[in-house]
């Protein structure tokens, strides 16, 4: 358990920010959550206002602060590579200007090799450029992470419900390591204000290691208790496989497609050194599946 500190955490409305918050108070730490839109803010912490896209609004929700968690993307912007890097660039000096000791970033799995998709490129530029005024950026790389109302739990999830049958790409058979987005928020909280996380690379990821293919088929067991059948349509093209996820779900094809880039490379965890700062053995897929379909169930219930 580290001493109580200040910790700002950005993205705080977003899918993994809205679980961090309340774990860290949990944690005894003061928790300032940025947002855009402060003024309906409803989650525990002080919502305070910012936007990484504007430096100016920087520098008064950094004030203080002893850890910085930066959970920001723009994932959904045909310009995604450029407006990350401008605003992990603006977020460093604006942390380093301010005082602040740590950020923590959570950033993408797959080898450091000119193989990377676009999406998986940017996640290591934004690494690079947080630390570039001298904060020491603590980076947790993860591949799929699976909760409800993530993104790419939401795309299998639908994709499940709504198929009675699936035709599946060449890159459905591409290996990654999903995790569960409760092991998610205990590496984070294990990381933050740990002065031996600082400065370094930690790759994480769940019990198992699966293709796209059988993430479908296990989810469709968890959801249906069976598997369904496939069709493999190795001319399906990354672009015409982000339009047809728009159609039968509710991810744009911009999403989508920038997604989809990144599923033809392998993302694998290789590195287990988190286990020793952190230690607890992560959830099965199935299991993380299982608590994504419990938790949406509750949140039906509350809407």
């Amino acid at each position: 358990m580290t001493e109580p500190l200040t910790v700002l955490v950005t993205g705080a409305t977003g899918f993994i920010g809205k679980r961090l918050v309340p774990a860290l108070e949990d944690a005894g730490h003061t928790v300032r959550a940025m947002t855009r839109h402060p003024e309906t803010y409803d989650g525990p912490g002080e919502a305070v206002f910012g936007d990484v896209s504007d430096p100016g609004t920087l520098g008064e929700p950094l004030d203080g602060v002893d850890v910085a968690v930066y959970l920001v993307h723009a994932l959904d912007d045909e310009d995604f590579e450029r407006k990350d890097a401008a605003a992990a660039r603006a977020f460093g000096l604006a942390a380093a200007a301010s005082g602040t000791r740590q950020i923590v970033y959570l950033g993408g799995l797959g080898k450091d090799d000119d193989q990377l998709s676009a999406h998986l490129r940017s996640r290591r530029d934004v690494e690079r450029f947080l630390g570039e005024a001298g904060v020491p950026v603590t980076v947790l790389r993860a591949a799929i992470v699976v909760g409800a109302g993530g993104i790419s739990w939401e795309m299998t999830r639908q994709l499940v419900k709504n198929l009675p049958a699936m035709v599946v790409p060449k890159w459905a058979s591409t290996l990654t390591q999903p995790i569960g987005i409760d092991d998610v928020i205990r590496y984070l909280i294990g990381v933050i204000g740990v002065d031996e996380a600082l400065g370094q690379v930690y790759e994480v990821g769940g019990a198992d290691q699966l293709s796209y293919l059988d993430m479908l088929q296990e989810a469709a067991e968890v959801m249906n208790g069976k598997r369904v059948p496939v069709v493999k349509a190795p001319v399906l093209t990354p672009g015409l496989s982000a339009h047809w996820l728009s159609f039968v779900t509710d991810v744009d094809s911009t999403t989508g497609r920038n997604l989809i880039d990144s599923m033809g490379t392998e993302v694998l965890q290789t590195d287990y050194a988190i286990r020793d700062l952190v230690p607890g053995e992560p959830l099965t897929y199935a299991e993380a599946v299982r608590r994504a379909i419990a938790e949406g169930k509750e949140s039906e219930k509350v809407t």
